[in-house]
């Protein structure tokens, strides 16, 4: 079986100030907290949550 890539996404800016769409994106990646830490299975969607909010997040490939 082919092991799924992940990703760790943790919050490194916090959110005020920024547009609710930034906000709503962060919560659908399951951000909540500031230097929170998700893993996410690696898929064309999650990255393109990723690249929209580039500037609150930092991102490390498993």
């Amino acid at each position: 079986m082919a092991k799924v890539k992940t990703l760790k996404i943790t919050q490194i800016k916090s959110p005020i100030g920024y547009k609710q769409k930034a906000k709503a994106t962060l919560k659908a990646l399951g951000l909540r907290k500031m230097h929170q830490t998700v893993e996410q299975a690696d898929s064309p969607v999650v990255r393109g949550m990723i690249n929209r909010v580039d500037y609150l997040v930092k991102v490390e490939e498993n």
